[in-house]
């Protein structure tokens, strides 16, 4: 929202009284609101969104006198209502809105004399005032200033480095299972069965880059459709990653390992319980993703688990594939954060409005990992209730981790390339919030997070004398058959 926001602290009559914050728009040129509640002026709220208060016969006289009131946007200006409000003795004009929410704009020389508070507010906010506070209720504004830094973004970055590390961490254990298998004959075939891995080229890494930005093209003109689709792709995709990740944890657990033969074929008990609960957990999601309290943990554990299965099942053959992936997809977000402003009629990025939710649409994208805000600001309210990170922030950089984590395992390296491009993309992470905090506005963290773990996985491999190596991958292939 392009505005000044606002909160309306809403207190119902009860013994104690139950009270509720909600967005507000106003317009900071007209009105100057406090920075905190102390010492706020409550005034008693008369609902009266049925009517438009273009005239003052629409109202019985003495009705506002002394009371904040609100009515219901359109048929005349802001300005023209608030002067009606304030001339019937109204101390406070809040305008409802049943459309996404606006800048307040007017042309105020012509309304000199209009001095009462002016906002916006969400016909449903409204709505649920009277649900849940009743009819008598009592409200006042205020504008908390931008809190520096929300510690929300704390969680995000442990999420984000455990799942990078782990990430690797699992591709590199795969990898040393694979170099033991082609070492042992008798192995092979079993190993090439179970290897569920795809390897990228580099014609099938800009074929991926493509396929991305004409599905975020597609996604910017068609969202209220393809929203459904993306969130039926995450539900089974989240599931199946679940059950991979949480498959591979009890694999080792020498527990309940009876198995039932079908078809001439054998499984484990267990594995079945296991699908169910991964199956169930992602229909959960599913059915309550619009619970704000509780349902963006389970969208960070199906998150997790999906970019933790993606990372290890994804193979890049070598760090010139790498830098290839890296590279395009650093411009694709540039170009859809930065540039498409300049190209949009609303003057929006594609980036954001399809992470917000075009043309005011309420079903999100589940491509996120979201933490509730913990600092308590007029944003959190109005547009930022949640710190997110996408998908892609992880996965990318992680598929760089994992090749680091690959190559060690081949030249018997001591990890150095996995720790040294891990710490880099923890750097690059926090860089992302410092710059988050000083420009107060959404960051395409692969911009920060790109160069970082490219030049430190590069300054390793050449001080390490492996730079040709490390360029062109090791000749061992994973798909190679006997």
């Amino acid at each position: 929202v392009a505005a000044d926001e606002g909160i309306l602290h809403a207190s119902g009559s009860g013994v104690p009284p139950v009270t509720k914050d909600y967005c507000i728009i106003y317009n900071s040129n007209w009105v100057s609101l406090p920075k905190t509640l102390d010492n706020a002026t409550f005034r008693t709220l008369e609902n009266l969104t049925s009517t438009v208060l273009c005239s003052s016969a629409e109202v019985p006289s003495g009705l506002m006198k002394d009371k904040a009131v609100v009515v219901m946007r359109g048929n005349c200006t802001f300005l023209e209502k608030a002067r009606i409000a304030q001339s019937l003795g109204a101390k406070m004009l809040l305008i409802a809105s049943k459309s996404r929410l606006s800048a307040i704009s007017d042309n105020k020389t012509d309304f000199e004399d209009v001095t009462l508070p002016i906002a916006l507010i969400r016909y449903n906010d409204i709505v649920d005032m009277q649900l849940v506070l009743g009819n008598e209720v009592n409200v006042t504004l205020y504008s908390p200033p931008l809190p520096e830094f929300d510690y929300s973004m704390v969680v995000i970055f442990l999420i984000a480095v455990f799942t990078v590390a782990l990430g690797g961490y699992w591709s590199g254990v795969a990898e040393l299972e694979n170099l033991k298998a082609v070492a042992s004959p008798g192995e092979r075939e079993s190993r090439w069965k179970k290897e569920e891995n795809v390897t990228f080229t580099p014609v099938t890494v800009i074929l991926f880059v493509v396929i991305c930005c004409v599905m975020l093209v597609l996604l910017y003109f068609f969202y209220k459709w393809l929203v459904y689709v993306i969130i039926s792709v995450f539900c089974l995709a989240s599931a199946m990653s679940l059950y991979n990740c949480l498959a591979a944890l009890i694999g080792g657990i020498p527990f309940g390992q009876c198995r039932i033969t079908c078809s001439n074929k054998t499984i484990e008990v267990r594995l079945i319980f296991l699908a169910i609960f991964c199956i169930a957990a992602a229909v959960v999601w599913a059915v309550f993703r619009n619970e704000d309290g509780w349902a963006w943990i389970l969208q960070d554990i199906l998150g997790v688990a999906f970019c933790l299965n993606f990372i290890k099942t994804l193979k890049m053959p070598n760090f010139k594939s790498c830098v290839i992936l890296l590279g395009l997809l650093l411009l694709y977000d540039v170009f859809f954060v930065f540039i498409t402003p300049f190209i949009t009629k609303n003057g929006a990025s594609i980036m954001v409005e399809v992470a917000a939710g075009p043309f005011g649409n309420s079903e999100k994208l589940p491509v996120v990992i979201r933490v509730p805000r913990l600092e308590h600001s007029a944003s959190t309210l109005c547009d930022l209730p949640f710190s997110l990170l996408g998908f892609g922030d992880i996965i990318v950089p992680g598929l760089l981790v994992a090749y680091c984590r690959r190559f060690d395992v081949q030249t018997r390296s001591s990890s150095v390339y996995y720790i040294s491009c891990t710490i880099a993309y923890a750097v690059g992470m926090v860089l992302t919030f410092i710059v988050l905090a000083l420009m107060k506005m959404g960051q395409p963290a692969l911009l920060y997070l790109v160069p970082c773990t490219l030049i430190t996985s590069s300054l390793v491999a050449w001080r390490r004398k492996e730079m040709k190596k490390f360029w062109k991958g090791s000749s061992y292939q994973v798909g190679w058959r006997p």
